[in-house]
């Protein structure tokens, strides 16, 4: 493959950021084109697993979560709420307020997303030994888990 038909072209690729920005892209692209069969986009994604992984939770305690903005949480609700995989119920123990729970049919679709996503890994990293994907998502993992990245980047702060 010449330098000039890469993903990032040229000297671009020198940059380690560059390389994971183009990726990223791509990365999102597929999952959107994979999960939009499902009527889903990939924010819809993090938001269903993580009440499927920590059950009902206050819509603003999800947003601080997952590091979702407040107008944009809203807009996910909305969507789950309307294709009912998610519901917004009383909190129990406070009536002031709501918590947003997974619906039978929002688990049920959770377990097709795991696999189109599952599918989506496999179709990115395709040329990849299987090795090198345990070490691309060793690192990857690394960095999620840096302190140093979780303190300069917070969706909910803007």
């Amino acid at each position: 493959m010449s330098e000039d038909s890469a993903l990032v072209p040229g000297t671009i690729a020198a940059h380690t950021v560059c390389l994971l920005q183009k990726m990223g892209q791509v990365a999102f692209r597929l999952a959107e084109e994979r999960l939009l069969g499902l009527g889903l986009r990939v924010r819809h994604y993090s938001v269903l697993q993580a009440l499927a992984d920590r059950g009902g939770m206050a819509q603003a305690e999800l947003g601080s979560y997952l590091r979702i903005d407040a107008a944009t949480m809203v807009s996910t609700l909305d969507d789950l709420e309307r294709h009912g995989y998610a519901e917004r119920q009383r909190d129990p123990g406070d009536r002031r307020r709501y918590l947003v729970i997974l619906t039978d049919k929002g688990a049920e679709t959770l377990a097709g997303i795991q696999t189109a996503l599952r599918e989506v890994d496999q179709e990115m990293f395709a040329d990849l030994p299987t090795e090198r994907r345990e070490l691309l998502h060793e690192i990857l993992g690394e960095l999620n888990d840096s302190e140093q990245l979780r303190g300069r980047f917070d969706a909910t702060r803007g």
